[in-house]
């Protein structure tokens, strides 16, 4: 019988590489000026100074010269609507030609729209819908998407979503985390009645998601739009009850303390938070719930309330960076776009933007442990990058500096 480590297949080494590595701990982006990268299988084995590779590693490894260009941790988009159906083009015309939001909701639009063309499709027709939407994110070196239901409001709808959700992580070579939202908006038939549909959230459709492991996390929607601190937290209370962990959107429009009530139920994020106070910001920091920064939500409906950066900083909560796409308020399909966005217009600086979207955007995924960084025992997810220095990755609009993907070692 041959020995475990017979059987391990060989070595790849990136070298001639300047790293950032973002490894916990490290000053800044944890950079390595002279730097490889080896993999063996789909797991990093040695990240740090080429000068200090080990010789074993070397010997008959397959060697990659970078030449001089930049590897970092493949980028994560760790909060997304990726799995929509059609689009709402319609109502973002309708609102330039001044229309209100009660306006273009009397004419059939809004999250209604949305949830009548996903009810609409079939599974593989939202498969092929939302394909070119990843493929942009993969385009930019995303190795790790979350993707969330919300549109479906029903049983059926909602799996039918979160089945979508992990058939294209398995069509494309990319990492997918799926999270059950059925706690996002009231569906038509509930008639208002918020309480029947929480109720029909807890009892039916969320032991049924777990059941058939569609779900890796749950999700709810805390907003005077959508639903109470006390209706979102028996939600949380019965997901947690079957194992799955826990975020939240809070404080997007209004300050309801979502984001202590998701520090309370040790909320993997919260995300949003324009409105989140030092109360919520120092909950957060106890529980070690990141703060997840959408900046294309607040730019596409003109938000002028930005999340309180200076805050986060001050108590220590991690910062994480993610695009939200979504049809209604964020059709934002670059994470290079999102990091510039939260640099010009909320201040953060290049090493929260870079380090929130590959380690703090693991973190907020619960997949710190596997993804985020570029270290021994994590998976091989690189991004190399034709720059001369990792501002340019925050700095450029528009622009698409990517000289190389590589997920799980491939």
């Amino acid at each position: 019988m041959p020995s475990g480590e017979a059987m391990q297949g060989p070595v790849r080494i990136w070298r001639n590489a300047r790293l950032a590595t973002l490894a916990e701990g490290a000053p800044g982006l944890g950079i390595v000026e002279k730097g490889a990268v080896a993999v063996r299988d789909d797991r990093i084995v040695y990240a740090g100074p080429e000068a200090e590779l080990p010789a074993a590693l070397k010997s008959s490894a397959e060697q990659i010269d970078c030449e001089g260009r930049w590897i970092t941790p493949g980028l994560i988009d760790c909060h997304t609507h990726l799995v929509h159906a059609g689009n709402r083009a319609n109502e973002f015309e309708m609102r330039l030609a001044g229309a209100t939001y009660e306006e273009v909701a009397r004419a059939g639009g809004g999250i209604v729209s949305s949830v009548k063309a996903l009810r609409a499709a079939s599974e593989d027709e939202l498969v092929r819908q939302t394909l070119p939407r990843l493929d942009a994110l993969i385009a930019e070196g995303v190795t790790t998407v979350e993707v969330k239901s919300g549109y479906g409001l029903d049983l059926e709808n909602e799996a039918k979503s979160l089945r979508a959700a992990r058939r294209i992580g398995k069509e494309r070579p990319v990492t997918v985390r799926t999270t059950f939202l059925g706690a996002h908006a009231l569906p038509p038939e509930a008639n208002g009645d918020k309480a029947a549909y929480i109720a029909k959230v807890i009892s039916e459709m969320l032991p049924a998601i777990a059941a058939a492991g569609l779900a890796d996390a749950v999700d709810g929607f805390c907003e005077g739009i959508a639903f109470s601190t006390d209706e979102i937290a028996r939600v949380f209370a019965a997901a947690k009850a079957l194992g799955l962990p826990v975020k939240l959107h809070a404080d997007q429009l209004s300050n309801l303390h979502g984001a202590e009530l998701a520090a309370g139920f040790d909320a993997l994020s919260a995300d949003h938070l324009e409105y989140t106070d030092d109360k919520g910001a120092a909950a957060m920091a106890g529980a070690g719930t990141v703060a997840v920064i959408l900046p294309g939500a607040y730019y596409f409906i003109r938000e002028t309330k930005k999340p309180p950066v200076a805050l986060f900083r001050q108590h220590g909560v991690k910062m994480a960076v993610a695009t939200d796409n979504n049809p209604g308020t964020s059709p934002l399909t670059s994470l290079l776009l999102t990091m510039n966005m939260a640099a010009t217009l909320f201040g953060m600086t290049v090493d929260e933007c870079i380090a929130g979207t590959t380690r703090e955007a693991a973190r907020a995924l619960g997949l710190l442990g596997e993804t985020g960084t570029l270290e021994a025992g994590k998976w091989a997810d690189l991004a190399v990058w034709d720059i001369e220095r990792p501002a340019e990755l925050v700095y450029r609009i528009g622009y698409n500096p990517l000289h190389r993907r590589v997920w799980r070692g491939k």
